[in-house]
């Protein structure tokens, strides 16, 4: 058999952010919020994880068709913003 060390000990009683159990540094609050939502159902948390993000001139049509693949990467240089991550590197 071997002995506990004061390291084994001291694992025992760490969090998985590394801190101690007994002094967590995550505000009271938010770990409140944290359980609230782990209690609710999954269909009800899948429903409220998604947030749509209107992005400009892509969701201003249902579809757009393009000949080429050029074609595509041209539109999308001349009439997306930068942001989107649309351009080419």
């Amino acid at each position: 058999m071997s002995a506990q060390t004061d390291d084994d000990q001291e694992s025992k009683n760490k969090s998985l952010n590394g801190a101690n159990d007994e002094s967590p540094d995550i505000p009271s609050d938010w770990l409140a919020e944290f359980e609230a939502a782990a209690r609710r159902p999954l269909e009800v948390r899948m429903r409220y994880s998604f947030i749509h993000t209107y992005k400009p001139v892509l969701d201003d049509a249902s579809y757009r068709s393009f000949d080429t693949m050029e074609d595509y990467r041209r539109w999308c240089e001349e009439n997306l913003p930068s942001w989107l991550g649309y351009g080419r590197v």
